[in-house]
């Protein structure tokens, strides 16, 4: 047997009836398969750092048991398939370890950036100003248009 934990994330909009329904159908599995059940802490509401079905928050659960390897695939399989489980994390657990809940972060939403004024740089090849645009087209065009009008003309 050996030491696990499973941390549930359990749809927010789930009464705490049904919550508690998925806590003690884990806790009978675990009990089924031969294990011991250790703790359930739950941890409460908390922001996720990414939607996840579009909900930006979800029910915390840690629970703790002894257990076969094989009864943690079956609580595993049946917590997959379990309607209002958003997600769950089943890990070997390190003795000593704390099971406290970490603090929860304030979030603050980025501020939109301002976006400063582009300053125009001036590009290293910049006709001068003593020739015109004009001057880069070859003579030879310029010339002919203007020679043929006046033909026309006359």
């Amino acid at each position: 047997m050996n030491d696990y934990e499973i941390l549930l994330l359990l749809d927010p909009e789930l009464t705490d009836e049904r919550q508690n329904e998925i806590v003690s159908r884990t806790r009978e599995t675990i009990e089924k398969g031969g294990g011991s059940w250790s703790d359930h802490q739950p941890w409460g509401r908390r922001r996720l750092a990414y939607e996840i079905d579009h909900k930006p928050e979800s029910a915390y659960h840690l629970l703790t048991f002894d257990a076969a390897p094989e009864t943690l695939d079956e609580v595993s399989r049946v917590l997959r398939i379990t309607d209002g489980v958003m997600r769950h994390l089943a890990v070997r657990r390190v003795k000593g370890a704390s099971t406290r809940p970490p603090e929860p972060s304030h979030y603050e939403p980025e501020q939109p950036r301002r976006e400063e004024p582009r300053r125009e740089e001036p590009s290293h090849e910049e006709p001068s100003q003593e020739e015109p645009l004009a001057a880069s087209v070859p003579a030879s065009q310029d010339s002919e248009p203007e020679e043929t009008a006046r033909e026309e003309r006359e």
